[in-house]
């Protein structure tokens, strides 16, 4: 086996706007896996809020290059298991699992979904972003949408705002990026109309959440909160929802087992994204016939995507049917 990675710059057709800053690109690192012929990918990007350094990943890669190609083709569990002993960061490391289960599907010619006897069909639609902006355009670019679904950012808590955006009999959920207060909280969790939201996302920053009551109205999501499987039983008082993103908990493999253990606690769940292109999406567009909501709008958002796969059209996921996770570059 043979491993190679490349710097990528993905361009964003518009200025991203959330309460951590604004963004006009994200830099990527794409990891290439081969083996007779066969190519597999997984990518992850540098993330402000999570410190995501890309130069450290490729000296490590460079580090632990030699030890990967010695290592042979076996099941992508396994191959997951030695991954977890080198101390890799989860970003790098989900980036190395999808690229694995890309290789190995496209080694045995069979997709991902029927490696794992997983379901095709019914998979839940996306929402698509709509970044912190003034309310009128916010209303205006859901209006004027092809998308059912949206996930409006919003930098605190604005109550006029809300109450057009409940108004508009749309499917919309919040995402404040940890910028409401306590008592931003306490008035959404008790007041009923908010149960007309689908969610709302990470309203305190990490670690802030014992306000919250998932009993209340909110349907209160954990994005930050939850990094990985180790989270989930100490956030069931306060959360209903879970954000599962490959990135924070390391690829499919982990995703899997989080699914598993996130539903037999009776959360709802959300496969989400960075912004990536459609290397990464398209491993998370093979779980959306396992949860409850679908945020995988990142390759949207961008002007330059060098690769194909499974993809988003209009919220509706659309699944290549190829083997591995069904990713070319183009």
């Amino acid at each position: 086996m043979k491993i190679d990675f490349t710097l990528k710059k993905l361009h964003l057709k518009e200025t991203f706007s959330i309460a951590y800053g604004n963004y006009n690109h994200r830099d990527a690192l794409l990891i290439e896996l081969s083996h007779h012929k066969c190519k597999g990918y997984g990518e992850c990007v540098a993330i402000d809020y999570y410190q995501i350094n890309l130069q450290d990943f490729i000296f490590k890669l460079k580090a632990i290059k030699h030890q990967i190609e010695a290592q042979k083709i076996i099941h992508p569990k396994d191959f997951f298991k030695y991954l977890s002993d080198l101390n890799l960061h989860s970003f790098l490391l989900s980036a190395l699992d999808c690229a694995y289960w890309d290789l190995f599907g496209k080694l045995e010619n069979k997709g991902f979904l029927e490696l794992n006897n997983l379901p095709s069909e019914n998979l839940v639609e996306s929402s698509i972003t709509i970044s912190i902006g003034d309310i009128k355009e916010q209303i205006n670019k859901i209006e004027k949408s092809d998308w059912t679904q949206f996930k409006v950012k919003c930098k605190g808590l604005h109550k006029n705002d809300i109450e057009k955006l409940l108004q508009l009999n749309k499917n919309i959920a919040l995402d404040s990026n940890a910028s409401f207060t306590d008592e931003d909280c306490i008035w959404l969790q008790e007041n009923v109309d908010i149960q007309k939201f689908s969610y709302l996302e990470q309203p305190r920053p990490i670690d802030c959440y014992k306000i919250l009551n998932k009993e209340g109205f909110a349907n209160w999501m954990a994005d930050e909160d939850c990094q990985n499987i180790d989270s989930l039983e100490e956030l069931i008082p306060y959360y209903k929802s879970i954000n599962i993103k490959l990135m924070k908990c390391g690829g499919l493999t982990p995703a899997l087992e989080m699914i598993k253990k996130a539903k037999a606690l009776n959360y709802k769940i959300m496969i989400g994204c960075m912004t990536e292109s459609t290397v990464g999406i398209s491993a998370g567009c093979l779980l959306t016939g396992l949860v409850d909501f679908t945020d995988l709008d990142g390759a949207n958002l961008i002007s330059n995507d060098y690769a194909t796969g499974n993809f988003v059209e209009n919220g509706k996921i659309v699944l290549s049917e190829k083997p591995g996770l069904g990713i070319d570059l183009k």
